[in-house]
């Protein structure tokens, strides 16, 4: 019989929104758990996202969330900060740790 899968439980209040340029940034995850959920709440631009330890640099070249969509990632045990970055410089992207998927 196959594991049942666990549905993202988010860590309530840990939410962020932040504004991603053409210079990549980073945001330190709070709150317990494996997973982000990211949603990108911008109507015409791709973010991309790299997860580190203590600090990370995200390039066009990482993962990317397309406009108005939502991922959720699994983030190594260790991993505390999010880095994010858009090739137009500007953006709108929602983060939120939690557990599951």
């Amino acid at each position: 019989m196959a594991a049942a899968t666990e549905t993202f439980c988010p860590a309530y209040g840990t939410g962020v929104t932040v504004a991603p340029g053409a210079i990549s940034a980073y945001s330190s995850l709070t709150g317990a758990g494996p997973s982000i959920v990211l949603t990108n709440l911008s109507d015409s631009v791709t973010a991309y996202i790299r997860t580190g330890v203590d600090s990370a640099v995200a390039t066009t070249a990482d993962y990317p969330v397309l406009p108005n969509t939502q991922v959720s990632l699994s983030k190594g045990r260790f991993e505390n900060v999010v880095a994010y970055i858009t090739a137009s410089g500007t953006g709108s992207l929602h983060i939120m740790s939690g557990k599951g998927i």
